[in-house]
């Protein structure tokens, strides 16, 4: 089975790197080193014009928490619709509330605001006290996907909890690992798993073609 590789960038160099290198899809952000925030219109903009692979664009407004005050979700559902007009392929968006789980009244305006565009549901998900119960809610929201280290603080040590989301998901969202995903140990997370799709960040072409050649058949 062919892996599904998704380069989250920050840069136009480095979405151009991606693409170079083999990547499948991007993630279009900025401030990866505080987990990314909500890129520029015009980056944004700046991609479409050099790249052919979907760019999905993080919709974040700031570091820090996913619980959002009324004025921070405003802004969230601008950023959507700017990415949108832009013509962004999807959007990678979220909200919590304070007690650690997944915010439904506002994750739903999320998702009604991006549509018909694909949502991911972005690693929000792993600050969530029951991840089951957190899976069910996205699929019931219609999220299309979910980005996830599986509760841990990189992918491959959270990869047990990955392959449990997989099993209980049974094709009704996809499972995207995230966190720390490079050529060591991208083979052993899809295996362990069964996912078809990992996300990772990426600066140059040469990392896209490691992580693909550890994941061809």
């Amino acid at each position: 089975m062919t892996i599904l590789i998704e380069a989250a960038v920050e840069s136009l160099d480095a979405a151009c790197a991606a693409a170079q290198g083999g990547a499948d899809r991007i993630e279009l952000c900025t401030d990866l080193a505080h987990g990314g925030t909500t890129p520029d219109v015009q980056l944004i903009r700046d991609a479409l014009a050099q790249l052919t692979i979907p760019v999905f664009v993080l919709v974040r407004p700031r570091a820090g928490d996913f619980v959002y005050s009324v004025a921070e979700h405003g802004a969230i559902l601008e950023q959507i619709a700017a990415a949108k007009q832009a013509g962004a392929a999807g959007v990678v968006t979220g909200a919590l509330r304070a007690q650690q789980d997944i915010d439904e009244v506002r994750t739903a305006e999320l998702i009604s605001a991006a549509r018909p565009l694909p949502v991911t549901f972005h690693r929000a998900f792993d600050e969530c006290r029951h991840l089951p119960a957190a899976l069910e809610m996205l699929i019931e929201l219609g999220v299309n996907r979910v980005l996830t280290s599986g509760g841990a603080k990189t992918a491959a040590e959270g990869v047990e909890e990955i392959r449990e989301l997989v099993r209980q998901a049974n094709g009704r969202i996809q499972i995207l690992p995230g966190g720390g995903v490079d050529q060591e140990n991208v083979a052993r997370i899809v295996q362990r798993t069964g996912v078809s799709e990992v996300h990772f960040s990426v600066r140059d072409a040469d990392k896209v073609r490691r992580v693909t050649r550890a994941v061809s058949p």
